[in-house]
């Protein structure tokens, strides 16, 4: 079983399930500020579970590139939306500041 490790916490998974899901199911602080209320709750149409993932993951999907590619997004940063990615593998999880976490500082 794949290891998630984010904010403190490591949360064992299933291969191929959804990151955020696994995130919000362990009491992971996902979103920043005002973003827990306004999201699109997995559409992959908002942002704003925007984090940084070091370790294997599904392949970029075209909702996660498409988004990325508007601002406040970068495209070049190596973001993924949580709502859009797959846990294959062990996973280190970054969130960082700004509304849609597109910041520079890490939160966690």
């Amino acid at each position: 079983m794949p290891t998630v490790t984010a904010q403190g916490k490591t949360i064992q998974c299933k291969a191929g399930t959804n990151l955020r899901q696994v995130l919000l199911a362990h009491g992971v602080d996902l979103y920043n500020g005002q973003a827990k209320v306004i999201n699109c709750r997995s559409l992959g149409t908002c942002g704003t579970c925007a984090v940084a993932i070091g370790g294997e993951v599904s392949a970029t999907n075209w909702k996660d590139k498409a988004r990325r590619s508007l601002p406040p997004h970068d495209p070049a940063r190596h973001l993924r939306l949580a709502c859009q990615t797959q846990v294959l593998g062990d996973i280190t999880v970054t969130k960082y500041d700004g509304f849609w976490g597109q910041g520079q500082t890490p939160i966690w």
